[in-house]
């Protein structure tokens, strides 16, 4: 019996015989000299690669759910990027190289980029190019890559990477399990997996040539392991939980349609954190009736490339008719449910220092330029953004959330800043909703221990509790010589949440948590107690909260949130509640 650790992508317990997918033959990419007549020949030929790589797309789109559309969708898009295609167009001009070998190491370099970026959702989107331009350049070569409908039904798959194209036809072989060497939690793939509700385990390096086809294996989904060969013992506990888990899932999906109380009655509302648009369909298909995060970093992988590329010294952004797209897209999906998108949230550990922004050097980048800081400082970014914020406003119920405010002039020049745009969309022309409440994610001390102030300038507050907990204890969670210390149930963090509460409560504006405490029961029950009545959290854990809260009495909550507040320090020892970041 062999066990293998990696990424927890989608919950649930597959038991099965591996089907082992073929490893791709090593594709080699031809690389030779083209005159100059012979430009414009390459071009049409990848101009018809394109085409029929886009029309691929289109013909599925017609036959798939639409978690499936919307990613296929977002391909087609990135087959129409004109930046990128200028840059394949230049390098064409100037290497005199065949067109194959052109494109290949263009959107290998921008993958590059956005894998050094310091961001695991950028990283997870370098995947993405590297699969759509990968199948423009199969086109061109007349590659044929394994076929996924040949795979038998009731299998677990182990593959080294499976496209989420390709995972169309592979998510109709009624699988078991689903096993990869690369891949991430915010990969398109571990998204479609949790839709499918299909257990699977990425991230493991190497699997593919440590497993056989027809060897007996259980994938754990939800601690990230797989164990080949298991022992009797270990199928036995694993088929009792795997029968648990169904049982469980039957009876969350009656949950869907009902709504988050107490056993007592008390109310709660429930959104959902995503981090491009086609999670929205997955929030309302889990039962979200809103979004309470949607991250915005997706939108700019583009710019760190383009910057790079012109050695500019300033971010070359993503236009604002692809922001505004994009985050059109998402109301549309969610209607009259709130949405709220929070603004750049980047610099320093993340994305901005690939992105041309000159910046020194930061020994600490959590405490440096990042988030509200770097945009307030780049306002030609931060105002292209809140163009499109407020373009898209009048297609659905948008709330704007500024990330990391510490300072109140922060809140000031940004709503100078969204008063300017106000005056020139109304001078175009353009229509636009002028009431859009904004509001600040409170995640430092500074603005918790301020929140009575803040809440005068506020029109609500969302607690990230993972940043919030990770500044409060002075733990880097990423450092494994103390992240055992983090604790978002540390009295410390509690008292400032429970602070916070009660000064928005007092100035009469909404609160919500959306960190990682409001996805686990234990954690989001404490929440409940300390007042808070929205929580926001990946789509998949709505019913898990839904199933928690209605398993207590409020008054039953407020005890234990007051026992956890009063400094007993044997009941807030909790370890870590995992390290994605809000």
């Amino acid at each position: 019996m062999e066990n293998y650790k990696g990424l927890a992508a989608s919950e649930g317990i597959g038991v099965g015989e591996v089907f082992l997918v073929p490893a791709s033959a090593s594709r080699v990419i031809p690389q030779y000299a083209i005159q100059e007549f012979d430009i414009n020949v390459e071009w049409y030929r990848l101009e018809v690669a394109i085409e029929r790589v886009r029309q691929r797309f289109e013909s599925q789109m017609s036959t798939v759910n639409s978690q499936y559309a919307d990613i296929l969708q977002t391909y087609i898009v990135m087959l129409s990027d004109t930046e990128f295609l200028g840059q394949v167009r230049s390098q064409l001009s100037k290497s005199f190289q065949n067109i194959e070998s052109v494109l290949h190491k263009k959107a290998s370099e921008m993958a590059a980029v956005l894998r050094s970026s310091g961001d695991e959702y950028l990283s997870e989107r370098a995947s993405d190019i590297t699969d759509v331009f990968g199948q423009v350049v199969d086109e061109l070569l007349g590659y044929k890559p394994f076929d996924y409908d040949l795979v038998p039904e009731g299998k677990v798959v182990v593959a080294d990477s499976v496209s989420p194209a390709d995972a169309v036809a592979l998510f109709r072989r009624k699988l078991v399990g689903l096993v990869a060497s690369e891949g991430g939690v915010t990969s398109h793939l571990a998204i479609l997996a949790r839709n499918n509700r299909l257990p699977a385990v990425l991230g493991i390096k190497g699997i593919t040539s440590k497993l056989e086809s027809g060897q007996q294996v259980v994938v754990d989904g939800t601690q990230g392991l797989v164990i080949a060969n298991p022992d009797e013992k270990t199928l036995k506990k694993y088929r009792k939980s795997e029968l648990a888990k169904q049982k469980e899932t039957k009876g969350l999906a009656k949950l869907k349609g009902k709504a988050a109380t107490t056993a007592d009655g008390v109310s709660f509302t429930l959104l959902a954190n995503i981090g491009s648009p086609e999670e929205a369909q997955l929030a309302l298909d889990e039962g979200a009736e809103g979004i309470g995060l949607f991250r915005t970093e997706f939108l700019f992988m583009g710019a760190v490339q383009d910057a790079r590329k012109s050695g500019s010294s300033g971010v070359h952004s993503v236009s604002e008719t692809a922001q505004l797209a994009a985050y059109r897209q998402v109301l549309e999906i969610m209607g009259e449910r709130p949405v709220i998108i929070r603004t750049l949230d980047t610099g320093g550990d993340k994305l901005i220092k690939e992105a041309g922004i000159h910046t020194d050097s930061e020994q600490n980048p959590l405490l440096g330029n990042r988030a509200i800081r770097l945009t307030l400082a780049h306002k030609s970014l931060f105002k292209r953004q809140l163009r499109a914020l407020y373009r898209a406003s009048v297609y659905g119920n948008l709330k704007i959330m500024l990330p990391l405010v510490t300072h109140g002039i922060q809140v000031v020049e940004t709503l100078e800043l969204i008063a300017e745009v106000k005056r020139e969309l109304a001078a175009e022309e353009i229509p636009f909703r002028p009431d859009v409440p904004v509001g600040i994610m409170v995640e430092t001390a500074a603005a918790a221990v301020s929140a009575d102030i803040f809440a005068a300038h506020s029109d609500f507050f969302s607690i990230g509790t993972n940043d919030l907990t990770q500044y409060v204890l002075g733990i880097d969670r990423e450092n494994p010589s103390v992240a055992e210390l983090y604790d978002d149930k540390n009295v410390a963090v509690l008292r400032l949440i429970k602070y916070t509460v009660d000064c928005a409560e007092k100035a009469g504006i909404p609160v919500s948590v959306c960190g990682e405490m409001a996805g686990s029961p234990d954690r989001a029950l404490l929440l409940a107690g300390l007042g808070v009545r929205t929580m926001s959290m990946v789509p998949t854990r709505i019913g898990v909260i839904k199933k928690a809260l209605a398993s207590h009495k409020l008054k039953e909550l407020e005890d234990m949130a007051n026992g956890s507040l009063s400094g007993d320090f044997k009941m807030s020892q909790g370890k870590g509640s995992g390290k994605t970041r809000s």
